[in-house]
């Protein structure tokens, strides 16, 4: 596992959206902002596909700005689900059911 940029567990790292403004690959930005505009119902550009990381001080996906995993995490003055009390709950449990390897990676976190 690489270093945990994200508040839910997700290796931001190797997201192909971190990996793709990291590198500065416009055409792989391209590539992803049209399979997630079909996949999410969106309508994303190249410009769109920028992220370092949702808990870094850089820029966010659009979506960071909405995640209410992150958001939680922010308000508690933490850096993850794993420092909470109440993990799992209700505002992560979508994720988890969606990628159980991020509540792996917390879990690890935990341990």
């Amino acid at each position: 596992m690489s270093k945990l940029l994200s508040a839910c567990g997700l290796d931001c790292p190797n997201c192909e959206c971190y990996e793709a403004h990291q590198t500065n690959d416009e055409k792989r930005k391209e590539d992803i902002a049209i399979r997630w505009s079909k996949n999410y119902n969106a309508e994303l550009s190249a410009a769109d596909i920028a992220c370092d990381g949702c808990m870094s001080d850089g820029e966010h996906f659009n979506w960071c700005y909405n995640c209410p995993i992150r958001a939680c995490v922010l308000g508690k003055g933490y850096m993850s689900c794993a420092e909470c009390g109440s993990f799992p709950c209700e505002t992560n449990a979508f994720l988890y059911k969606a990628v159980p390897a991020a509540k792996e990676t917390i879990e690890k976190l935990r341990s």
